[in-house]
């Protein structure tokens, strides 16, 4: 059945569009408003954003192995709700995703379930363990949309350099996470003021550029592509921007914690603000934040870590890595763009275009014969933030009890509602 999207406000970034308008949609869209019928189905987005379908770049699902944290069917019910058409998922699961089996596991698991879309983006080397390629052309054929050790970064240089080798010949990026673990081991928080205010050992800047720096030049010599996973550092956001300008093909990603919260944050002395990359000082926040305006930061992407209440407890030197943030990502940047460190179009390219663009996706388009992928957002909307009324099954996040104006309201995947606020 047609449904006509009335006079809400189009933002469609792959055309240039922000404009009031009408959107007709099947399973495509449509486009001319002018082709609906009796039988059309009218929905008023008076007042409303009609973007499109948004694409989170960096979430954990946990399954297989860790289903007591999250399943793929909670985590996609999380991503609808948070105005997500589609999700690309890490490998750490348990065992981690460097095969066949599990990457299709997830693919048919995600398709039986008719919402949000999944994405595999399996290891890059087996069990993760950085010491031996995963078999990349065959998770290429199973639906990979990329490779990724993500929880770790692939320390050994010459296994990189290989894995760069195979992904060129793939026409698939390597998503790293830059961490050298000699730099960071035993780190906790930023090093910093407040790393030693809580007495924790502190986690350097250093630790995450110096093994970006070693993989733009992997990317050059090699001439593949590299997407930086979760971006937190000053340095870092040079190094992307310098590589750019050298015309490498080198993209990156952030997350809405980095582009909100600081290690100041740290004096709540709330484990859920315990995250991997940590929290960083103002310094970098405000350079995260300038890189995504610019677009030397391609993707805003959540990083959802899902984690049970006892994985958390026992203070920031024991507490598990990670926080939720498909279901607060909207509320959270929309928030950045009423403060004018984004404008709309370029919040909306940033989380779906974008993404779409980078991985060689579906959607992040509204033009006409694409797929109708479409995220409606009321960013008028107040609303407090409340985990216990979260589709996820974890709580983990250190936005709880907030008062936020604006969120997702439906969700539609191919023209099927997945999501609608309150019904």
């Amino acid at each position: 059945m047609k449904l006509l999207i009335k006079s809400g406000r189009i933002i469609d970034p792959s055309r240039g569009a922000d404009e009031i308008g009408d959107l007709l949609i099947n399973g495509r869209v449509i486009g001319m408003a002018e082709l609906a019928d009796d039988e059309t189905e009218v929905l008023d987005a008076a007042g409303l954003w009609v973007v499109p379908g948004l694409i989170d770049a960096h979430v954990h699902l946990r399954e297989p192995g860790q289903e007591h944290k999250e399943t793929i069917e909670t985590g996609l019910a999380a991503a609808a709700a948070g105005g997500f058409t589609a999700v690309l998922a890490m490998p750490n699961t348990t065992p981690a995703n460097d095969n066949v089996a599990i990457t299709r596991m997830m693919i048919d698991k995600a398709t039986a379930l008719g919402g949000t879309k999944l994405y595999p983006v399996p290891a890059i080397s087996i069990g993760r363990a950085g010491e031996q390629l995963a078999p990349l052309e065959e998770l290429a054929r199973a639906g990979a949309v990329g490779f990724t050790d993500d929880g770790d970064g692939v320390a050994d240089g010459e296994l990189m350099e290989r894995a760069f080798e195979a992904a060129l010949a793939l026409d698939l990026p390597l998503a790293q996470h830059c961490e050298d673990p000699e730099l960071c081991a035993g780190g906790v928080v930023h090093a910093g003021p407040m790393a030693r205010k809580i007495g924790v050992k502190g986690w350097p800047a250093e630790a995450e550029e110096r093994m970006l720096e070693r993989d733009i030049e992997l990317a050059e010599r090699t001439g593949a592509r590299l997407h930086v996973c979760h971006i937190s550092t000053k340095g870092s956001v040079e190094l992307v921007r310098g590589a750019k300008q050298r015309g490498l093909q080198v993209t990156a990603e952030v997350t809405p914690h980095h582009l909100a919260l600081s290690d100041e944050s740290l004096n709540r002395h709330d484990p859920s603000l315990k995250v991997n990359p940590p929290l960083r000082s103002w310094e970098h926040v405000r350079a995260c934040r300038l890189g995504l305006a610019d677009g030397t930061i391609d993707i805003v992407a959540t990083d959802h870590a899902p984690h049970t209440v006892e994985d958390k407890k026992g203070g920031f030197a024991r507490a598990a890595f990670g926080m939720i943030g498909m279901e607060t990502a909207v509320p959270v940047l929309l928030n950045l763009v009423e403060e004018g460190v984004l404008e709309a179009p370029r919040m909306i390219e940033a989380m779906s275009t974008g993404p779409s663009r980078v991985f060689g996706l579906p959607g992040g388009s509204l033009s006409p014969g694409s797929v109708a992928d479409v995220t409606l957002i009321d960013p008028a909307r107040w609303h407090m933030i409340d985990p216990r009324q979260f589709r996820s099954k974890a709580r983990n996040t250190p936005f709880r009890g907030i008062q936020a104006q604006g969120r997702a309201v439906r969700t539609f995947v191919a023209g099927r509602q997945v999501f609608a606020l309150d019904s």
